[in-house]
């Protein structure tokens, strides 16, 4: 990806006309181009590491996968948040790793995990770099210095049980290339979070991860079901059936533990066939309410639909689910949800018919298939815009959380409520927009979009305006993140999140797994 924006440069989404026509009606903006810097302008702090640290280093990895050159620490300088790309912009002195280590199997983990606990070298984990949460950040706490550890080279299909449908795929293969894998198997793992183009298989099992199509397939923890783990203190290899009463499920400790325990190196995962068919239907809601009732109603009755999600008024009424047209001419009025629906022809027909029954019963309009294609045409493309956004002097930023049914109506005014008066504040009208985008028998995920403009220094506005929408959160009964992650950013949280107990717990496995705890400071504990 690109050092100071997301993904592919040549995907970059100029804005249009109808979004500078938006920006100027929401939210004030007029839009301003300001001056990029270049990568090779940026002054980055010179790597701490001695030259007996480095030859140790690359004799472990070998010469050419140690990297101390700037353009590879730039590139593993952080994760590509908003804050992360704000921070690129400055003209001072910018941290990053003092040097990028690519080891190309498990023996080369371990060993530089040793080297690192003895000499006070602190380790960040590295897959796909699209961390959003400050995950990636070089924190150097009382360390002599900081690595940056990408696990790139392991980017095999290991093994693949087809009579079961589990796969083993290396913690460095990226979604793009485990469909590829599979799909010359005949087979699919079917997780397509935002990030899917470019995140790892890693990184996923590493962060909790969910993807748009977890009301079919679950989420990744939900596929996992075995992974290995390379610690400083020797390697984890868990999962050995479909389910055990073999005690506590240390699988799920490991997963979601975003680099500070360990080095997930593997993961064993459920697969299934690539779908004969697919089928798409949008839908129109009068409101958000009665659109989140609907959603409900489907979800506890099983219907199956593979993905299904719904905008709100704001998020609707800008077109921003389909990317194509946000700006433009209104799609429909009052809410839009997308529903699709894969397997095999029959599979397809019931739930499509059962789920449509159900929709159409608690007030759903359908709008047939073309909003439902558009979206997924352009599900992977909105992180494109943000860059464009942040260029004109727009503020853009995503935030998401999850509870119960009962609780979603005052979650979701409690967050829009926080976000809007912190943005006021700093003089700077908002656009709040929001979705549901993950389902569950009992609650539900909602995906906050923010749009304001630039007001002094950005970087502290968006911050003011996060800490009010996490602390609006933690009151009113949600998570403090649904898929995110906790990384740096909500890390402050974690101790409502799991209290003073739970924290213990966690800073024991820590120190049981991690003794000198070198592996990605500054994260998830607090």
């Amino acid at each position: 990806m690109k050092w100071n924006a997301w993904g592919d440069p040549a995907s970059a989404k100029p804005l249009s006309d109808g979004i500078r026509s938006l920006l100027r009606q929401a939210v004030g903006l007029e839009d301003s181009q300001g001056a990029e810097l270049a990568a090779d302008q940026v002054k980055l702090r010179g790597s701490a590491l001695s030259a007996a640290e480095q030859d140790a280093l690359a004799e472990i990895v070998g010469a050419e996968y140690c990297r101390t050159d700037d353009r590879d620490r730039l590139l593993h300088a952080g994760g590509k948040s908003t804050l992360d790309l704000l921070r690129r912009k400055d003209t001072g002195v910018q941290d990053a790793p003092d040097a990028v280590l690519l080891p190309g199997d498990e023996d080369a983990v371990a060993a530089i995990l040793r080297y690192c606990s003895q000499h006070r070298i602190a380790v960040v984990p590295f897959g796909g770099g699209t961390s959003v949460v400050g995950g990636l950040d070089p924190v150097r706490a009382d360390f002599t210095a900081v690595i940056s550890l990408d696990l790139r080279r392991f980017d095999q299909l290991i093994e693949l049980d087809e009579v079961s449908g589990l796969a083993v795929l290396g913690a460095g293969v990226t979604g793009p290339d485990a469909e590829r894998l599979l799909g010359a198997h005949g087979f699919s793992l079917g997780h397509f979070p935002q990030s899917f183009q470019y995140a790892t298989i890693g990184g996923f099992a590493a962060t909790r991860s969910s993807g748009q199509d977890s009301a079919g397939y679950g989420r990744f923890n939900d596929m996992v079901r075995g992974l290995r783990m390379v610690t400083p203190v020797g390697t984890l290899e868990l999962g050995r059936g479909p389910e055990s009463a073999a005690g506590p499920d240390l699988r799920q400790l490991l997963i979601g533990s975003e680099g500070t325990f360990g080095v997930i190196t593997q993961v064993r995962l459920r697969v299934h066939r690539v779908p004969a068919e697919v089928r798409y239907q949008a839908w129109s809601f009068p409101d958000f309410e009665t659109g989140a009732a609907a959603l409900r109603a489907v979800t506890q009755n099983a219907t199956g639909p593979t993905v299904i999600r719904l905008s709100d008024e704001a998020e609707t009424g800008v077109n921003l689910a389909t990317t194509e047209s946000i700006g433009e001419n209104q799609l429909t009025g009052g809410c839009l949800a997308i529903t699709v629906y894969e397997g095999t022809k029959e599979h397809v027909e019931s739930r499509h018919a059962e789920t449509s029954a159900l929709l159409a019963a608690r007030g759903g309009t359908s709008l047939g298939e073309g909003p439902a294609q558009a979206w997924e045409r352009g599900r992977f493309g909105a992180p494109y815009l943000r860059d464009s956004l942040l260029a004109a002097g727009a503020l853009c930023e995503t935030l998401e959380t999850a509870t119960d049914w009962s609780n979603i109506a005052a979650l979701k005014a409690a967050v829009t409520d926080a976000l809007t008066t912190a943005l006021a504040e700093s003089g700077a009208p908002a656009l709040v927009m929001c979705h549901i985008s993950h389902v569950y028998p009992t609650g539900a995920s909602l995906y906050f979009t923010v749009v304001a403009g630039q007001r002094g220094n950005p970087i502290e506005q968006w911050r003011a305006a996060k800490t009010a929408a996490s602390n609006a959160i933690v009151a009113t009964g949600g998570t403090i993140t649904h898929h995110h992650a906790v990384g740096a950013d909500h890390r402050p949280w974690m101790r409502n999140e799991v209290g003073d107990l739970g924290v213990q717990v966690l800073r024991a496995v820590k120190a049981t797994l991690d003794p000198a705890g070198i592996l990605n400071p500054g994260k998830l504990i607090p």
